[in-house]
This record gives C-alpha cells, sequence and structure tokens, in this order.
C-alpha cells in the first residue's frame, strides 16, 4: 500500500502542477478484473488513497471502480467528498474479457438516492475493450444512457485502451446529448486533442502523459503541461478558442 499511496501521490502532484481540471482515481492495475463487485480490500484501498489525494490537491476527484462496480465507486465518492465517477456499463449488455456484464442503471441510481448522494456519474458509451450485444446505433444509445439510464454525462473512447474516437462519432453523440457532456475517454494526445475536442467538452487521458507514452511509466509533467496548453489553444485564435474545454485526468492507482 505504501508504494501505491506514493506513485498516487506524486502523479496527482505532478497533474496538478501541470494545470488539468480534475482526476481520476481507478484500480487500473488489478488486471484481469473482475466481472462483478470488487473484494473490500479494494474498496478500502481506493478509500484511502482518494482521501490522501484530497487532501494534496484542489481540483476535483473522481472514482472508477473496474471493470464495472459503480456500487462501490459511489460508496467510496460519497464517503470521502469525491465529485464524479466513472461507469463503463451502465445501461445494454456488453462483451468483455471479463464475460457479458449488463448495465444496472436502475440498482445505482437508486444506491445514490439512498446515500443521500451528489456525486455525478459519467456512462461510457460502447465501452472500449469491448462490443455490445445487439446493433445499438451511437446516438440511440447516448440518449438512452442519459434519459433512461439518467446518468450526467457520457463518454466515448476508441476500441481499446490509447485508441481515441472519430471525430465524426463524437459529432454524432454530442447531438444525442444536446445539453449534457461528452467526453473523450481514451487515445487522447496533445497532438489530437485540438482536432477531437471540436465536438467534446472534456478528455479523460493517461497513456500519453505517461514517460515515453507508456502505460505503466510514471507522469510525465512536461507531457501534462504540453497537452493542457493543446487543449487550451491560443486565446487569439477563434477556433481554438471554441475548443477550450475541460480536460480531466486519471491516477491509475
Amino acid at each position: 500500500m505504501k508504494t501505491v499511496i506514493d506513485r498516487a501521490e506524486r502523479e496527482a502532484a505532478a497533474l496538478a502542477a501541470g494545470g488539468v481540471d480534475g482526476m481520476i482515481v481507478e484500480n487500473f492495475f488489478d488486471s484481469p478484473f473482475t466481472h462483478g463487485q470488487v473484494d473490500p480490500v479494494v474498496v478500502s484501498a481506493m478509500t484511502v488513497i482518494v482521501e490522501r489525494l484530497m487532501g494534496l490537491v484542489t481540483v476535483p476527484i473522481g472514482v472508477n471502480v473496474l471493470r464495472n462496480d459503480a456500487r462501490s465507486s459511489l460508496a467510496i465518492a460519497s464517503c470521502v467528498g469525491a465529485k464524479f465517477i466513472r461507469v463503463n456499463v451502465l445501461t445494454g449488455v456488453m462483451a468483455t474479457d471479463q464475460g457479458i456484464i449488463e448495465g444496472r442503471a436502475h440498482d445505482v441510481m437508486r444506491y445514490r438516492r439512498e446515500l443521500g448522494s451528489d456525486v455525478q456519474i459519467l456512462a461510457d458509451v460502447l465501452v472500449k475493450h469491448a462490443q455490445p450485444i445487439g446493433s445499438p446505433s451511437l446516438s440511440l444509445t447516448v440518449r438512452e444512457t442519459l434519459e433512461r439510464g439518467l446518468a450526467d454525462g457520457v463518454i466515448l473512447s476508441g476500441v481499446a485502451t490509447g485508441m481515441p474516437p472519430s471525430l465524426e462519432d463524437l459529432e454524432v453523440a454530442q447531438a444525442a446529448a444536446g445539453s449534457k457532456p461528452v467526453l473523450i475517454g481514451s487515445g487522447a494526445t496533445w497532438e489530437n486533442i485540438p482536432h477531437l475536442m471540436k465536438a467534446a467538452d472534456g478528455a479523460i487521458v493517461s497513456s500519453s502523459l505517461k514517460r515515453h507514452g507508456k502505460i505503466h511509466e510514471p507522469i510525465d509533467p512536461i507531457r501534462v503541461s504540453q497537452f493542457v496548453e493543446a487543449v487550451q489553444g491560443d486565446p487569439s485564435n477563434e477556433t481554438a478558442a471554441m475548443v477550450n474545454r475541460r480536460a480531466f485526468k486519471k491516477v491509475r492507482s
């Protein structure tokens, strides 16, 4: 635990110094992930880590308990005062490397009410490393995630970690989402983010901020600053100013 906490604190400090607007703590290195509810030790460990980071940085912090333990994410976030969670499968049915995962929006939303929590729920749409059961359209899936699943925002990724969604898919998702936020969930780099942010309200990014762009390496503060500057763009440039929106970042625990 000391090794994990030390790394999380170093990476959180590097991210905050680089100017990110928020962070997500997730148990990424627990792979292979469990299909459903995680072991209680994971919840305990992540609670300790998130609470430590909240005392270290001032930006909003979120929680993602992989692969799809939204109840544990909500419990952690509600107890420590984190602002949001990420849910990989909130609605629909996805075939994943953990098996078939079914969305349980009914359970998640009622649990949030039971906790008296105002934690925001950001839900993946057709999440990466998975295939939908059936052939749902992207537009319909976005609408159902927001209107029937009651998510507060949606996340759109490429097919795998490090692979971005297309601008065309982001545009479809943004049109379907209306006033609700659409975030890029994978594959964002300082080179492509100005292009992708034309149809997004933020980005969750990890791989491209690591040393040499390798996921198992530590956060590179230079890469963080480079990415944030690319998101912010040149204020004197009208096009760049239009894509100056929030960027969220993961701390992988």
